[in-house]
């Protein structure tokens, strides 16, 4: 295994993404502390906060509550995720124009190579490229960069010197230059993780440094262990290349949104929004689950298969049946969440057609996936939801099946409405 002697990844990790983004969204907000929320509502926690609000004792799912108590200042404002998904696209097209971005693992992080003579130059073009963003998005939008012998390394870099830091790990330079970081500092060592570790004697970055990548396989009880401590110690190590298996959306619900008819709306628009994504990448799918959770922590999943198939009509069945299952099973109950997935994934020639599927079945089938594509192409002419099966509902927060995660950012295309014009504010009770 290739083991690189110089600096060959330069990573960026923008800080504090979703309020530094409506700070420089928002003038308003650029000298107050900012909390983002999903929901308009008291009962909610923040999913990110300024590095001002920090300050203050403010932390990333903290309560609406407990925020404005350690922080009476905090300007709280609903998210806006396709104004966050712009100005990521934005941002990937400053960021092209000093070095090709290779891999982007999130909203706010990206990966580059440096080739050749890059390699020399890898803190004049992290420079060049922190400049860039300042002039050409706006200096309230800073990135940490980080800079090593491999992506895990470079993004470890990334994190060392938040905020707006710019840190270089240099194979010649470790193990000492990452010594006084905390085990949880690296990627890919949670809480449970570092249990596992301590059990085996390893408290420190000293520790698991001098272990063997045997050993490190045996912690992780998998080839992962073997993988970061190579990754660690410098090594080039590839992945294999992931294969998508599902589609799906899941959903917190707001309290009037708990009850079965509701719930049931929510699952339909969740349905809907998986589907779409499915047709857009071209699969069809053989199978759904929906999965209910209620307010008391009871749990509850099933399955509906059915011949390949990609029109709307055949996944809000499924998904039909199954809530009706999984409500008779929590009778009585409220809905905290709700998911569906998509799986059994094919390309269209790749089904070869039901065995068991007699021909008005098939005739029937076909017929709905022509109306699907129908509908498609009128929400994409006209606009995302002009057109659908049964009635369609906004939910609190919006952005149904287009809320960004980790590791997914969503096409500008599961955007149904247009953008928000301005920061909505979530109001104060004594307001």
């Amino acid at each position: 295994m290739r083991k690189p002697t110089g600096i060959e990844s330069l990573y960026i990790d923008f800080d504090a993404f979703f309020a530094n983004a409506e700070k420089l969204l928002v003038p308003a907000l650029r000298d107050r502390p900012v909390g983002v929320v999903p929901l308009p509502s008291e009962h909610t926690s923040l999913i990110a906060c300024c590095y001002q609000s920090r300050l203050s004792g403010v932390k990333r799912g903290m309560s609406v509550a407990e925020a404005r108590s350690a922080c009476p200042d905090i300007a709280l404002v609903l998210a806006r995720h396709d104004e966050y998904v712009r100005l990521h696209h934005r941002i990937l097209e400053e960021i092209n124009r000093h070095l090709p971005v290779r891999r982007v693992w999130s909203i706010d992080e990206m990966e580059c190579d440096l080739l050749g003579s890059e390699q020399q130059r890898g803190l004049q073009i992290a420079r060049q490229v922190r400049d860039g963003l300042a002039e050409n998005i706006g200096p309230l939008l800073t990135p940490s960069i980080g800079l090593g012998p491999n992506q895990f390394l470079a993004k470890v870099a990334a994190e060392m010197e938040k905020p707006a830091g710019l840190t270089l790990l240099h194979p010649e330079t470790l193990p000492e230059q990452i010594l006084h970081l905390p085990l949880t500092d690296l990627p890919g060592i949670s809480s449970r993780m570092l249990a596992r570790l301590h059990v085996a004697g390893i408290t420190s970055m000293a520790g698991l440094w001098a272990t063997s990548p045997k050993q490190a396989r045996h912690i992780w009880r998998s080839v992962e262990g073997e993988r970061l401590w190579l990754q660690l110690h410098g090594y080039a190590v590839s992945r294999p290349e992931t294969v998508r298996r599902m589609f799906g959306h899941g959903r917190v619900l707001a309290r009037g949104w708990q009850t079965p008819s509701k719930a049931r709306e929510c699952l339909r628009l969740l349905t809907a929004k998986a589907a779409q994504r499915l047709r857009r990448e071209g699969y069809t799918a053989s199978a759904a689950d929906i999965s209910l959770k209620t307010s008391d922590g009871t749990y509850w999943s099933g399955t509906q298969s059915f011949a390949p198939s990609r029109d709307d009509r055949t996944f809000l069945q499924a998904a039909s049946i199954l809530f009706d299952l999984g409500a008779e099973k929590l009778k009585g109950a409220r809905f905290q969440n709700i998911y569906v997935m998509l799986h059994g994934l094919r390309r269209p020639g790749e089904t070869s057609g039901d065995l068991f599927e007699h021909g008005a079945s098939h005739t029937d089938r076909q017929r709905w996936e022509r109306i699907t594509d129908t509908m498609d192409s009128l929400n994409t002419r006209y606009g995302g939801g002009i057109i659908s099966l049964g009635i369609r509902t906004e939910l609190p927060g919006g952005y149904a099946g287009a809320k960004i995660a980790f590791g997914r950012v969503p096409d500008l295309k599961d955007f149904d409405a247009p953008a928000r014009p301005h920061t909505k504010r979530v109001p104060h009770p004594e307001s």
